[in-house]
């Protein structure tokens, strides 16, 4: 008895059950409605949705189009930094990076969108660093171009100085050259005749058995004590030198050119004022007319005199 009443009370349940059931059948059937009314039938809201994909596709193009632009800047910035002689290896690796992330297919989505702005960001910062990289390797290359101007300048005024020295050192060494020249003075030329006869010019063939020449070396403070080569040359009025080798004749160069000259001797020059004398039989007559004697050293005229044959 107490059993039957105990399960009487549960008996309306599975009415509340069914009804439960079917509000929420209706409930889903107004959503799956308002949704078809607002995807389907509302064109207002496909048109917004329109142009928000549009919107966000844009958005990816004028992205992707900034990375382009950024690669052609890294490009440039690349050939700037080489040429000032700085690093690009930086410049090199997001280079690298940057084409991968063209060649990559992207969807228009706002997380794709995202991701390519952080790179965007990314890559114009290492863009702004390198400006101010490039700054300081202009300022240091423009000191070094300073310098190496200052050091050239330097450098030239050095060597206009050592040209100068030079210069001034030649023409005192020609100088010194010239005024250690040996000059001749007190010269004089006779005809000495068979029996040791002496006359001065002009002279008969027949009194010219030899000539003699002689002269004092002049004093000459500047010139060294050295041995000398002291040479006369007899030039007639054709310009002919007196000439015979088995005589004493040679050749010597003055002027860069070879000459013969007549007769020579080998002396000590000491700065005495020493007195040479020469003793020249030529062999044969005269020709008439006049006569140049000359007299040299080295390749230097040390002076000269004239004599004539009747």
């Amino acid at each position: 008895m107490s059993e039957t009443t105990s399960t009487q009370p549960v008996q309306p349940a599975p009415k509340k059950s069914h009804k439960s059931t079917i509000i929420i059948a209706l409930m889903a059937v107004i959503i799956v409605v308002q949704g078809i009314k607002i995807f389907v039938l509302d064109p207002r809201e496909e048109q917004r949705l329109i142009a928000e994909k549009t919107s966000t596709q844009q958005e990816l193009d004028a992205t992707v189009q900034r990375l382009t632009e950024i690669k052609g800047e890294l490009d440039a910035k690349i050939a700037e930094v080489q040429k000032l002689g700085g690093d690009v290896s930086d410049l090199e690796k997001a280079k690298q990076e940057l084409e991968t992330e063209l060649k990559r297919q992207k969807r228009a989505t706002g997380k794709e969108i995202k991701a390519l702005k952080d790179r965007v960001e990314g890559y114009e910062l290492l863009l702004k660093n390198k400006d101010e990289e490039i700054e300081k390797l202009k300022s240091v290359n423009k000191e070094l171009m300073t310098e190496n101007r200052s050091l050239k300048t330097e450098k030239n005024q050095l060597g206009d100085s050592i040209n100068q020295l030079s210069q001034s050192k030649q023409e005192l060494a020609t100088k010194v050259a010239i005024a250690s020249e040996l000059k001749a003075e007190n010269l004089r030329i006779l005809a000495v005749n068979d029996r040791g006869k002496e006359r001065e010019s002009p002279f008969k063939n027949r009194q010219l058995g030899k000539l003699k020449v002689e002269f004092n070396i002049a004093e000459n403070n500047v010139a060294p004590i050295e041995g000398k080569k002291i040479m006369i040359r007899i030039i007639d009025e054709n310009g002919q030198v007196i000439f015979d080798v088995a005589r004493g004749s040679g050749t010597f160069i003055y002027n860069g050119k070879e000459e013969f000259y007549t007769a020579s001797q080998e002396i000590l020059f000491d700065n005495t004022k020493q007195k040479l004398t020469y003793l020249y039989e030529k062999g044969s007559d005269y020709t008439s007319g006049n006569y140049t004697l000359e007299i040299y050293c080295d390749s230097y005229k040390m002076g000269s005199g004239q004599f004539a044959v009747k």
